[in-house]
């Protein structure tokens, strides 16, 4: 059975919760909700096996905070055996309009703390990442304000928008491949 690992970043605890820098907990939690599988704390990670279509997915949301994210990370690969390129992390991303979702095969960590935890532990940029815009509307000296805040009122449709097809790009990942994927998202606009 094809096996991959998706990884969800974000912070544990009640305060980060549907907050913009957890996007990635809200669509690995989407994806295992769909497919009908659910988590259950394990080491280092929440972590949900999903089975489908003679796949098997290992979804992790890290619980060793966004700083610490490439520990579980790698715990779970080398557990799981699964290789890199069968690695998929959603990631929130500053530089990316809210519009926008980014699909890649490598990629700088682009300042982003969970990305250079995971670059440094694995020793390389050159696994599959998911960037899920959130914007940068928010005044000089406040993005961490931004970053850990919750999303809009009139956010909310295009969030849901763009959690619903992350769900279907982990699909179509794991199906068609990294390369046609890409194809498919990096030109959507969700406005």
């Amino acid at each position: 059975m094809n096996k991959f690992l998706i990884v969800g970043l974000g912070n544990i605890g009640e305060e980060y919760k549907h907050t913009r820098h957890n996007i990635g907990f809200d669509v690995v939690s989407a994806f295992v909700l769909k497919h009908g599988g659910f988590f259950k704390l394990d080491r280092l990670a929440e972590v949900a096996e999903v089975k489908w279509k003679g796949r098997l997915f290992i979804c992790i949301k890290p619980t060793t905070y966004m700083n610490l994210s490439g520990k579980a990370m790698k715990y779970w690969m080398d557990k799981e055996g699964v290789d890199i390129s069968r690695t998929l992390t959603i990631v929130d991303d500053l530089a990316l309009p809210l519009s926008k979702l980014r699909l890649r095969g490598s990629g700088s960590d682009a300042g982003h703390n969970g990305l250079k935890d995971i670059q440094l532990t694995l020793g390389t940029d050159q696994y599959p990442k998911l960037r899920f815009g959130i914007g940068n509307q928010f005044p000089k000296g406040r993005q961490v304000e931004f970053v850990l805040g919750k999303w809009l009122p009139d956010e909310q449709k295009i969030i849901q928008a763009k959690i619903d097809r992350s769900v279907e790009i982990i699909e179509s990942f794991a199906t068609v491949g990294l390369e046609k994927t890409m194809s498919q998202v990096n030109n959507l606009n969700f406005l």
